[in-house]
């Protein structure tokens, strides 16, 4: 029986306590700690939202992918820069310790041949003065030729310190530009990463429907297919022999490729120089209309352009389409075209 609390409170009353509620029976009737309601389980996403959701994700990370390839191609152009700019300051160190030296070789030619008196004393004290005369016009020489070192070295000098502030400034931009691409690598696999948990969720033939689905049909006007140049053949003849590598974000071959990279390595293989990414390309050579398409024609797709392909002709294009991916032919209206350019 359990006893009230305190006792002393109604022993005098008229009125009897009521009856005590144990904590056992208020657990036992479920009134004291109310069982959780089961979690909800988040309702499980369709085929066709994983698809688009995918898709979405994919799109994202190839405009990450160009960000990152527009930061690598940053970061290498600040080592070059930073390698000669350090070749620089080694030579200017060296040709003013070099100038240094030849001040202080000549300051002690020009001690020993005046010696510790002044031009005056020396002519009085000389039992030889033509001699002196030789003397001090050897002196006069010496004296010009401490006056080119001491400007040599003056300038050397001030070069010297110039370099090494450029030097300064260079490594500044290059740990800036290597934190850009640290961020811009963490940012393309974030979507990727996203992407693959998405892809998780189905079984092995939903994934099979989300692929089936992705590969494009192709709809749009062709073009007339004009003959290609020679400079764009042999564009075209490196892209087909790079089908079936695969699909690697920031590469530029020879095993892998990002679709600027296979681009860029295609028409450099055409003796032709194109920038790194998919936004500088598209400002590197002429536009030109879909229907004057002729192959080794760039097509830029999407409305960030974060994507390209190189045209082969009869409608169809070779590009590197996405991570999981490897190059290959597909219609160039696979997703929406947003120009095309013509290199060469």
């Amino acid at each position: 029986m359990e006893v009230p609390v305190d006792a002393g409170v109604w022993h005098n009353s008229a009125k009897p306590p009521t009856a005590v509620v144990t904590t056992a029976a208020l657990s036992s009737l479920g009134l004291l700690i109310p069982h959780p309601a089961a979690a909800v389980p988040a309702p499980r996403p369709s085929v066709e939202e994983v698809r688009t959701r995918v898709d979405e994700l994919h799109r994202q990370a190839g405009t990450a992918v160009q960000a990152y390839d527009a930061a690598a191609e940053r970061t290498e152009k600040q080592r070059a820069l930073l390698s000669a700019l350090m070749d620089q300051v080694a030579r200017t160190t060296q040709k003013l310790n070099e100038t240094r030296r030849l001040l202080g070789s000549h300051a002690a030619d020009r001690y020993r041949t005046a010696g510790p008196l002044g031009g005056t004393a020396t002519l009085l004290l000389s039992d030889d003065p033509q001699a002196f005369f030789a003397q001090n016009h050897l002196l006069n020489r010496l004296g010009g030729r401490e006056d080119a070192l001491l400007t040599e070295y003056t300038r050397a000098r001030a070069e010297t310190a110039s370099k090494r502030r450029a030097a300064d400034t260079v490594i500044a931009e290059l740990e800036r530009a290597q934190e850009e691409l640290r961020g811009r690598k963490q940012e393309v696999q974030g979507r990727l990463t996203a992407a693959n948990a998405l892809l998780a969720q189905l079984t092995r033939p939903e994934r099979e429907r989300v692929q089936a689905a992705r590969d494009p049909v192709g709809s749009g006007p062709l073009p007339a297919d004009a003959p290609a140049s020679a400079a764009g053949a042999r564009a075209v003849a490196f892209a087909r022999a790079q089908l079936g590598k695969p699909y690697v974000w920031g590469a530029t071959g020879p095993h892998s490729y990002d679709c600027s990279g296979l681009t860029q390595a295609a028409w450099r293989a055409a003796g032709v120089t194109l920038p790194r990414t998919t936004w500088d390309q598209v400002e590197a050579a002429p536009r030109i209309a879909t229907k004057q398409l002729r192959p080794g024609d760039l097509v830029f797709y999407y409305g960030d352009i974060s994507h390209v392909g190189i045209y082969v002709g009869g409608g169809r294009m070779i590009h590197a389409p996405r991570p999981g991916a490897y190059v290959r032919e597909d219609p160039i209206h696979y997703q929406p075209v947003y120009g095309s350019v013509r290199p060469g």
